[in-house]
């Protein structure tokens, strides 16, 4: 098979890795790829908003197979395009990718269907918001409608931080995304993630895991795309999985079938798991990032298999077993991040990490006159397996003192929930 990978990421070289192992790969591309990916992938410098040019391109190589990475070509529509030209696609269509693109939609999508989830309202100027989170008091969550990479959330502790947030909002701090409010309820709990492969009518269970979003150790600092994660998450219980299933997703594939959307390829839930059970936070309509990088160390499917399968709607014929051996990812990002990072800094010592045993995905990195350097916010997923979660946490960080990347950064206790259960088990 020839596959195209879309996307330049963490995610994206977790994937590459995985499909690169697969006895039904004949060639791998990837569009844009990065110095990682280009170790699994033949890279090229396709624009992923060109519609016409990806289009163009899988006519040229012949490719069997698009997986499609990142969420914002997926709103986009990229997979309508590509299969109105009669390719096969991992990913949902424009109208099911709302499901991210939106999170009014989704909020209404709950309502509808008695999805649980945390009480909202919808907002369109910044005054109702307001007067709505002085009635309501705090904390209390405010969201930018669209997409924001990971930023257009605020759980704000006081009503000022709320008030703060709307203005940020309809002042252009997210662009687009930010010219409609979600506010909602704040839930109490544990975070967790949980996926399935989806094909339209069938959604097979694929994993759970937890990140951590703040920047600074102890879950302090701004919120960020995600600086670590660990798979599986201990706080899901079969019995959570379950109820999770029965109550969240299979009653969201019901309800984008009705409206004419039915969902295809990986429908991500994020989930707060309360006293009283599994309550949505948000869907992701793509592999968590840095999650994948967790859930593909542990896989022992041929992955190839289960995305022809979400591909070709016969997701009911398969399966995918794990390793029970966790997995744990720290991301090494470059100062400045969240905010503005520090670009163009000379990172060394990469094989040394690897020969620890860890795979090192790149998410941010460039190659300048033969050097690696850093090109983005989050730069290097170490990532990493052990026999407990502990042992994993030692081998990634073993492993990230093994790179010789001063500008960079790092929290040193990713996968802390988790190490805390295993002590006191």
């Amino acid at each position: 098979m020839n596959v195209l990978l879309i996307g330049s990421g963490g995610r994206e070289h977790a994937l590459a890795w995985k499909i690169a192992a697969s006895p039904m790969l004949t060639k791998l591309y990837a569009a844009p790829g990065n110095p990682g990916i280009a170790q699994e992938a033949e890279c090229m410098a396709l624009d992923i908003l060109d519609h016409a040019a990806i289009v163009a391109f899988c006519r040229d190589k012949k490719i069997d197979l698009v997986v499609v990475g990142p969420e914002a070509p997926l709103v986009a529509g990229i997979a309508d395009d590509l299969r109105a030209a009669a390719f096969r696609v991992f990913g949902p269509s424009k109208a099911a990718a709302q499901l991210e693109g939106s999170k009014g939609f989704t909020k209404d999508l709950c309502a509808r269907q008695n999805i649980p989830t945390g009480a909202y309202r919808r907002f369109t100027d910044a005054e109702s918001a307001k007067a709505y989170v002085r009635g309501e008091g705090a904390p209390i969550v405010v969201k930018a409608d669209g997409l924001a990479a990971g930023k257009g959330v605020t759980v704000a502790m006081t009503v000022e931080e709320a008030l703060a947030a709307i203005d940020a909002c309809f002042d252009g701090a997210f662009g687009g995304a930010g010219a409609e409010v979600v506010v909602e309820a704040f839930l109490d709990g544990e975070e967790a993630s949980f996926f399935c492969l989806c094909d339209g009518k069938t959604a097979l269970p694929f994993g759970t895991a937890q990140d951590h979003k703040r920047v600074g150790d102890g879950d302090t600092g701004p919120n960020t795309g995600g600086m670590g994660a660990y798979s599986p998450a201990p706080v899901m219980t079969p019995e959570l999985v379950e109820r999770t299933m029965k109550e969240i997703v299979e009653p969201t594939m019901r309800g984008m079938a009705e409206i004419g959307a039915p969902f295809s390829g990986v429908l991500f839930t994020g989930l707060m798991i309360t006293k009283d059970g599994p309550q949505l936070i948000e869907f992701n309509t793509r592999f968590g990032d840095p999650e994948c990088q967790v859930l593909m160390m542990r896989l022992k499917e041929d992955i190839l298999v289960l995305l022809n399968a979400a591909a070709d709607g016969q997701l009911a014929h398969v399966s995918a077993r794990w390793r029970d051996e966790p997995a744990l990812t720290v991301v090494m990002a470059a100062k400045g991040y969240p905010g503005t990072p520090q670009k163009g800094s000379v990172i060394r010592g990469l094989d040394e990490a690897a020969a620890t045993g860890a795979e090192i995905f790149h998410a941010g990195t460039a190659l300048r006159d033969g050097e690696l350097v850093a090109n983005g916010g989050r730069v290097l997923n170490v990532t990493a397996m052990g026999k407990t979660v502990a042992e994993a946490q030692a081998n990634a960080y073993a492993a990230v003192d093994k790179i010789g990347w001063p500008e960079g950064f790092c929290r040193r206790d990713i996968g802390w929930r988790a190490v805390e259960r295993e002590a006191k088990a």
